[in-house]
C-alpha cells in the first residue's frame, strides 16, 4: 500500500501565528481531497522512523525554535533523504535554528518582515502543481518574509518571488524568492513564506497553492527539473 498519512506539525517555541489551528483545519482538507488522511501533533515523539514511515509528506506549519529533538532530527533527516515528501509553511522558515541539515534543506532562514500588507506575488514557473493555480502577478496581503541570504545557488529551484516594489520593507532587492523545491536525496521538499493570516487558509487560490504543494512533495507529478548551476 503506498503511504497515505500527512502529518501536520504545529508546535512552537518562539513565537505562535493565531492562524496555525485554520491552517491545520486547511491542510486537512486539502489532504483528504487527495486521498490522505492527515493528523495534527504537536508532540516531538511523533518523530519516530516507525511513524514517518508511514507518512506520505510532513508538514511543518508555522513552526518556531526547537521542535524536534535529537532523536526526532535523526528520524526526520532519513525520512526526507529516504524519499519522504516535506512542506514547510510561513514561519517554518523559523524552525531549528541551531540545526545545520535544516537550514540546509531550506536554503536560508527567517530573518524578519514588515508589517502585514497588500503585495504582488511574481510567479516564475507554472509547470509546478503548487504555483500552476495562481496568476503570473499575484496581488497578495501577507507578512513579506525577509531572509538572511537568497535561496538561489543553493540547489533549490524558485517558483515565486516577491515584487519589492509593491510594499515597504523588503531587503533582497530585484529578486526576492517567496515559495521554492527542491529534491533531496529520493525527497521532495517545497517552502512557501506565505500565510500568515487566518483567512489566507480561506482563500481558494491559496489553497490551491497547498493543494499543490502537498500533492507534490507526496509524489504527485514529476520531479522538478533541476536549477540552473550557480
Amino acid at each position: 500500500m503506498p503511504n497515505s498519512d500527512v502529518l501536520i506539525y504545529t508546535r512552537t517555541a518562539g513565537y505562535r501565528h493565531a492562524s496555525i489551528p485554520s491552517g491545520a483545519e486547511a491542510l486537512a482538507e486539502l489532504a483528504a481531497s487527495a486521498g490522505l488522511t492527515a493528523g495534527t501533533t504537536e508532540d516531538p515523539e511523533a518523530f519516530t522512523p516507525e511513524t514517518l514511515e508511514r507518512c506520505a509528506a510532513v508538514v511543518f506549519l508555522s513552526t518556531t525554535g526547537t521542535v524536534l529533538t535529537p532523536s526526532g532530527r535523526a528520524a526526520f533527516e532519513a525520512y526526507v533523504r529516504g524519499g519522504g515528501g516535506f512542506l514547510a509553511i510561513h514561519a517554518a522558515a523559523n524552525a531549528e535554528p541551531d540545526w545545520p541539515f535544516y537550514g540546509e534543506l531550506l536554503g536560508t532562514r527567517f530573518d524578519g518582515h514588515p508589517e502585514i500588507q497588500p503585495g504582488v506575488v511574481c510567479v516564475d514557473a507554472h509547470d509546478h502543481p503548487g504555483t500552476a493555480p495562481l496568476p503570473a502577478r499575484w496581488e497578495w496581503t501577507d507578512e513579506w518574509y525577509n531572509f538572511t541570504s537568497n535561496p538561489r545557488g543553493t540547489g533549490v529551484r524558485v517558483l515565486a518571488r516577491a515584487d519589492e516594489s509593491t510594499y515597504r520593507g523588503g531587503t533582497l532587492g530585484a529578486d526576492h524568492p517567496l515559495v521554492w523545491c527542491r529534491e533531496t536525496g529520493r525527497g521532495r521538499v517545497f517552502f512557501t513564506a506565505l500565510g500568515h493570516a487566518e483567512e489566507a487558509y480561506r482563500d481558494e487560490t491559496f489553497r490551491g497553492h497547498l493543494a499543490g504543494a502537498l500533492r507534490w512533495v507526496s509524489g504527485g507529478g514529476p520531479a522538478s527539473p533541476h536549477p540552473p548551476a550557480p
